[in-house]
């Protein structure tokens, strides 16, 4: 047999290989280091292994939510705020202590699973208190919702703080530019911001270019990818709807600025609850906008801190509230373990309404206790998502739910986008906050805690009539559905942890 040369081993081989084992250590280590659901951590370590190049890439942009050093910096200040406002006698700056002036301190003997409550959210959420004294107005949809904020923006006199998730290049959203352009003309200091990823559309067609040389018109996108800064997460999004007018208004809720959510030409607007809000909770809205303009402005925050922004407002009605931020910067988990008690504390009746229903094992298997001992829980969701892949992974819940004893209403177009949560007709969950995981553990969220049996019942009675608006969920018929269908739900419902 004749002798040949042995083939030459072609190290360049080894580079792709060895550097597809380099970060697929990397992530796992990284994602062995945090505290997340196994689930989790297992999906992530499989997408790395499998898909060399797209399972980096989405670990990087969508896993890694890690509070930036400018998050830090930003949670430490609010901190050492909160610590000087409470040594600054009321007398001499009452702008700075309006939570010590307001605090309601008449909780525990009004009822004990109201101070279970405030127990536990006070220790979550100690810089906002329960306030004494303000006044909710529900306002449905942009239909309701804009007329006023509208009118309020016009006739500001002293400064107009707005952020939205959404605010679209169209009618309505061109419509609030335009009545924000006319204040800042007239010396009105307006300040708005913007998520770059909610607001997309608008975003690149430079809808908010042109205003950005108006005197007194101050914008900042809120961005969270900026490769030059060393941020790749595209994932972290804020996602609060704030209006407040001269310190003295506050609008809040589920509503975004765009055509879609005003009834026109025949089409009807989305379904949505927005609010009106009165007295000392409009200086926590206030505190809570000028802290996302500090971080995304680097405005000092001692110059925002100041009399114009935080008037006292007096005592205009009789509903306790409090304010509930969360996000990445704030306490993990904060969010979910309050929607967790309230749905524990409930005796009589839960209703929810929320367009995306993914929510964290926990509060599963509190709704489902809480129907086993007799609590009447009702679940308001959309017949039909605008997000495909949510609205398959909330059907794969659908089951478990109902066997359980827990109504599902699906609400019948148009799409219902509204937020709340009504325990007892005595305490209500409104806001911004959906029961998925990024509104719970991703999202800069605003969420409004009110303690009012009066106000607590309109806002049951708007939930009443979009069950009336919907056909309950049968479980015999649920149960009959294609296995085809099974398998495109439990396959989102597998994804969901990645998110």
């Amino acid at each position: 047999m004749p002798y040949t040369e042995p083939a030459e081993f072609n190290y360049w081989v080894l580079i792709p290989t060895a550097a597809h084992l380099v970060i697929f250590i990397t992530i796992t280590l990284h994602a062995l280091h945090r505290r997340r659901a196994a689930s989790a951590t297992l999906l992530w370590i499989f997408l790395a292994w499998t898909f060399p190049i797209l399972g980096p890439l989405l670990y990087i942009t969508l896993s890694i939510d890690r509070v930036s050093r400018k998050n830090i910096a930003r949670r430490e200040a609010e901190k050492l705020i909160e610590q000087q406002r409470k040594k600054i006698p009321i007398e001499s700056a009452p702008h700075l202590a309006w939570n010590l002036k307001h605090q309601d301190q008449q909780i525990t003997e009004r009822s004990r699973r109201l101070a279970r409550i405030n127990a536990v959210v006070d220790n979550l959420n100690p810089e906002h208190p329960l306030l004494e004294g303000n006044r909710f107005t529900p306002l449905i949809s942009g239909d309701q919702a804009y007329p006023q904020m509208l009118h309020a923006i016009r006739h500001a006199t002293k400064h107009i703080h707005l952020q939205s998730f959404i605010i679209n290049n169209d009618a309505v959203g061109k419509q609030f530019m335009h009545a924000l352009e006319e204040r800042a003309k007239a010396g009105v200091q307006v300040r708005l911001i913007y998520d770059a990823f909610g607001s997309t559309k608008a975003h690149w067609t430079r809808l908010f270019h042109h205003y950005k040389k108006i005197p007194n018109l101050q914008i900042a996108a809120w961005k969270q990818a900026n490769p030059l800064r060393r941020r790749f997460q595209i994932n972290l999004r804020n996602h609060r709807k704030n209006l407040i007018i001269d310190g003295t208004t506050a609008f809040f809720g589920g509503v975004n600025i765009g055509n879609d959510n005003r009834s026109c030409n025949g089409r009807t607007a989305i379904r949505d609850y927005h609010f009106r809000a009165e007295g000392p909770i409009v200086n926590e809205l206030q505190f809570s906008f000028l802290s996302d303009w500090h971080f995304m402005s680097n405005e000092p925050i001692t110059e925002l801190l100041t009399e114009t922004h935080f008037p006292l407002n007096t005592p205009i009605g009789e509903t306790p509230a409090r304010l509930i931020d969360s996000g990445p910067s704030s306490r993990p988990g904060m969010l979910s373990e309050i929607f967790f008690n309230c749905i524990v504390i409930a005796r009589k009746q839960i209703l929810i309404t929320t367009p995306y229903f993914v929510p964290t094992p926990e509060i599963l298997t509190a709704l489902r206790s809480a129907a086993r001992r007799g609590v009447e829980v009702k679940l308001v969701l959309p017949e039909k998502n605008n997000h495909k892949y949510a609205g398959l992974a909330s059907k794969a819940l659908y089951e478990n739910l109902l066997s359980a004893g827990v109504r599902i209403y699906l609400r019948n177009p148009p799409f219902i986008h509204a937020k709340s949560m009504v325990i007892d007709r005595k305490v209500a969950l409104i806001g911004t906050a959906n029961l998925d995981i990024r509104s719970l553990e991703l999202n800069y969220e605003t969420t409004i805690l009110i303690e009012n049996k009066t106000t607590a019942v309109k806002i049951k009675n708007i939930i009443e009539e979009d069950i009336a608006a919907s056909n309950e969920l049968d479980d015999k018929k649920w149960k009959q559905r294609s296995k085809l269908d099974r398998l495109a739900e439990n396959f989102c419902a597998l994804l969901t942890p990645l998110l």
